[in-house]
């Protein structure tokens, strides 16, 4: 399994930030796909509750819920904003909240990137995908354009 984590800068300057994992060969193992599949759930999960005018720690208190296998090796910031670099906003995950994040609010016009790690501490592989998304008046618009493989779920 590879994941790639673009982090690149595009026209005008402004940041393009997805990650995406594929497989060397034909098709992905049992193993692989499960981990997918759980990396593909939190990010449609964590993208499908954000909203204009929700707090940092609502976000972060109606979270995915990452099972205990992966949670060692979870990404602690599980939603960042995007412009010129990685910037403002910064939403962490709970239990971390109260010492290593802080509060403020999904407003219109931010961009966002939404991320998962996936992988069990001694595990053989481990799953990286993230989406990139504009916070409008009414919701969340995808900006990512390159597909996740929904054929593995």
């Amino acid at each position: 399994m590879i994941s790639f984590d673009t982090d690149l800068i595009g026209p005008y300057g402004y940041c393009c930030d997805i990650s995406r994992a594929w497989v060397c060969g034909d098709r992905p193992s049992d193993e692989q796909r499960r981990l997918y599949a759980a990396a593909f759930a939190q990010v449609a999960h964590n993208t499908a509750i954000l909203r204009p005018g929700m707090s940092f720690r609502e976000v972060a208190e109606r979270r995915w819920p990452i099972p205990e296998e992966f949670l060692a090796n979870r990404y602690t910031g599980m939603i960042h904003g995007v412009g010129l670099a990685d910037e403002y906003p910064a939403i962490g995950s709970l239990p971390n909240f109260e010492t290593e994040d802080y509060d403020g609010t999904i407003e219109p016009g931010m961009t966002l990137c939404v991320e998962s790690y996936i992988g069990a501490v001694g595990g053989r592989e481990g799953v990286k995908l993230e989406e990139q998304v504009l916070v409008t008046e009414t919701g969340i618009e995808p900006l990512s354009r390159y597909p996740l493989e929904t054929d593995w779920l």
